[in-house]
């Protein structure tokens, strides 16, 4: 049998509510030589079911894993049982749009050696609804590695269904780091920029689902060791960037944490978001607030919470 020209790691654990319509949107793409590495922690067989149900109409590589319950060393260990040159991610919650596959051949094609391609995503709720965009903020084409540091390094604008990664680069660069549990795939793919250049491409073929489970939408944290999961990846790369970018990077910081706590009701800390613009100045606020597209992240998430659509 001939290796596959992708692999796809799917985490799963306990993810019946929304699994069949992930598998089924990457079903539908009619994914010949792309193998799904489904690695299952679940505590029943509801999710064991669903795989098998597809695999008639894609290639899933399914192992029940009881002991490896971080959704970062599911996908690490999915990677290690890659057969492909290329590997992507893919959540139980999560969707592939209609033309994904034939939108990440042509990035392949035209830019076969980017360390990572990606593109901007939709934003859908729980009933796969679109409810917004989730841009990466890059321009379509090749990006010099270093200067997309620069830009992810404020905020992270890819979501996790999108990137396409040359699995040698996944392997030099050691994976997902497991200790990250909340910004790990932001840690990857600032130490991808920082290896090889990345291709943007100009589809939004993926989403995003917006749920209650996340922990941006409940506010499920401390507040504490939230802001530690983004100070530990800024101090990593800290030294890519100039003194602006760190500002910004910072102030960045404090806007996701404010926003993280308001989120379970305490509008008060929304002065920190503010204190940290203000300090930025009112051209570098500016220019984050463009950068972070804090609008465009925001409004859905909050619309959803104001109409309890979750």
């Amino acid at each position: 049998m001939a290796d596959p020209w992708l692999t796809v790691a799917l985490p799963v654990h306990n993810g019946e509510a929304t699994l069949a319509a992930t598998l089924e949107s990457a079903a539908s793409e009619q994914p010949d030589g792309v193998e799904f590495i489904l690695l299952d922690s679940s505590a029943g067989d509801g999710c064991r079911r669903i795989a098998e149900s597809f695999s008639g109409r894609m290639n899933i590589v399914y192992r029940y894993v009881p002991d490896i319950l971080p959704w970062t060393a599911k996908t690490n260990e999915a990677m290690r049982m890659a057969r492909s040159g290329h590997v992507a991610m893919l959540h139980q919650d999560d969707l592939w749009i209609k033309g994904h596959l034939r939108s990440v051949r042509a990035a392949i094609l035209a830019f076969p050696d980017a360390v990572m391609q990606a593109g901007s995503s939709r934003l859908i709720d729980f009933a796969g609804r679109i409810v917004g965009d989730w841009h990466c903020g890059l321009a379509a084409g090749r990006i010099d590695g270093p200067a997309a540091a620069k830009h992810l390094i404020i905020q992270n604008g890819v979501a996790i269904p999108s990137p396409v990664i040359r699995r040698e680069a996944w392997i030099r660069v050691g994976g997902l780091d497991p200790a990250l549990w909340y910004t790990a795939d932001w840690d990857l793919y600032l130490k991808l920029a920082l290896l090889g250049d990345i291709a943007v491409r100009p589809e939004k073929t993926t989403a995003f689902r917006i749920h209650s489970g996340s922990l941006t939408m409940t506010g499920r944290m401390e507040k504490g060791a939230f802001k530690e999961q983004m100070d530990i990846v800024l101090s990593r790369y800290s030294h890519a960037v100039g003194a602006r970018e760190l500002a910004r990077a910072q102030a960045s910081i404090a806007v996701n944490v404010s926003l993280a706590e308001a989120s379970t009701g305490k509008i008060s800390a929304l002065s920190g978001a503010i204190i940290a613009l203000a300090k930025l100045g009112p051209i570098q606020a500016f220019r984050y607030a463009r950068e972070a597209r804090l609008v465009e992240r925001i409004w859905p998430r909050l619309r959803l919470k104001l109409a309890r659509g979750l």
